[in-house]
């Protein structure tokens, strides 16, 4: 094998424009601007690639020693100096003392490199980002912090489960119910709950998970804000919404101990005793009262049914026969509406909480009634006989374009056009 060459992107960068340079293509002038050096430089460069090859272009000091390396003498002095005397020390202050003290002046981050090849220091932890302790808001139902938390809410040897949790910044006040998982629809029912009993918040406060904000446009809860007129603040780290991650440890100590007292095993049974008892128990001794008086909820009057702004919303196109189709399900539109319809046209599927299916054109309800789907009809599959396929190419051969353009071809002749 031949030699190999180490280039650098720099080098390699150089190569291609010098090679333009040589085969008259590219100006010296014009390589000098692109490889950002002097015309006379240029000249020097250009010198060294002709006479040498790819060789010179390489930078000579490569895998020599530094000129400015200290001698392996001193470097065994300091070592050993630093096992007597500076063990333990961190090698910025023993570089600046043997500076003061000894006359031996070294380089911090060099006596570093040092020790930690002698395995004589190791790395020290980063300490923790400070972070500065945030005022509760002052009002109630101005901001609202909400998270899950996934725990064996019902013993150790019981699937996990998620408890969506809802804590008001600024008296510690708490919604919760419990599901499966962190899911969107545990989510929209818990802030029904919660805008029902006490009106809709000015903002809520959450992570980066997808059923909460979205990367790709508006989800389900993002949709609900925007119709509520509720900001939505996102949290980038655990530590920005302390206030329900510390409320998720006194659920998880004594919302446990209650559901095994109570012999409570299972989800639904669990979301009816925390509505009827717990949620109010665990708000009276806990819950604090608010700096300020004035409660920052909005009426949810204001905003009409509840129904169609806590539901999944998505778009169907009306068929020529004036029916949709949603999750392998048919309806069939009233020929009487409200607004006029025709085929092609959008409309709004919406899904409540409860499952109940309604077809909305802008703000008119439309009428319809489901129909059983369309019966598909399935032709008989034809049976593959490679035999007969066979039998029927040898008995129509002659209809072929071979034998209609050149009938010589059934006597095994070839006739080519320019013979």
């Amino acid at each position: 094998m031949g030699e190999c060459l180490i280039m650098s992107v720099k080098e390699l960068k150089r190569k291609s424009i010098l090679e333009g340079v040589v085969g008259g293509r590219l100006s010296l002038q014009d390589a000098g601007s692109r490889l950002g050096v002097s015309y006379r430089q240029a000249k020097r460069i250009k010198r060294r690639f002709v006479n040498e090859g790819d060789v010179g272009l390489v930078n000579r000091s490569r895998g020599r020693a530094s000129s400015h390396k200290y001698p392996l003498v001193f470097k065994d002095q300091v070592l050993a100096l630093y096992r007597s005397e500076y063990m333990g020390y961190g090698p910025t202050f023993v570089s600046e003392y043997l500076e003061e003290n000894r006359g031996i002046k070294i380089n911090a981050e060099t006596l570093r490199l040092w020790l930690l090849e002698a395995n004589l220091w190791v790395r020290q932890r980063k300490r923790k980002r400070y972070r500065q302790r945030r005022e509760r808001r002052e009002c109630f139902g101005e901001l609202l912090q909400i998270d899950g938390s996934d725990h064996p809410w019902f013993g150790e040897d019981k699937p996990r489960s998620c408890l969506l949790n809802m804590v008001d910044d600024a008296t510690g006040r708490t919604m919760s119910q419990l599901d499966s998982g962190e899911t969107c629809k545990v989510l929209l029912s818990t802030f029904r709950m919660w805008v029902e009993r006490y009106g809709v918040p000015k903002a809520v406060y959450v992570d980066l998970k997808n059923i909460y904000v979205s990367p790709k446009g508006f989800n389900a809860f993002e949709r609900v804000c925007y119709l509520l007129n509720v900001k939505i603040i996102k949290a980038y780290s655990p530590q920005a919404k302390g206030r329900v991650e510390r409320n998720h440890g006194v659920y998880q100590d004594r919302f446990v101990k209650e559901l095994k007292l109570k012999n409570i095993t299972t989800i639904e049974e669990a979301n009816a005793f925390l509505i009827a008892s717990y949620l109010d128990k665990i708000n009276k001794k806990f819950a604090k009262e608010p700096k300020s008086k004035v409660d920052a909820h909005c009426p949810v009057k204001a905003y009409g049914d509840l129904d169609q702004i806590f539901c999944w919303e998505y778009e169907r196109r009306i068929n020529n026969d004036f029916t949709i189709a949603f999750n392998n399900e048919f309806y069939q539109l009233a020929k009487e509406q409200a607004v006029k319809l025709r085929p092609k046209q959008k409309i709004t599927v919406h899904i409540g909480l409860d499952s109940v299916v309604s077809l909305w054109q802008a703000e008119s309800k439309l009428s319809y009634k489901k129909i059983a789907p369309p019966v598909k009809i399935v032709l008989p599959k034809k049976e593959f006989d490679s035999f007969q396929c066979s039998k029927n190419s040898r008995t129509n051969r002659h209809r072929s374009p071979w034998s209609q353009f050149n009938p010589l071809w059934l006597k095994g002749k070839r006739v080519y056009a320019n013979s």
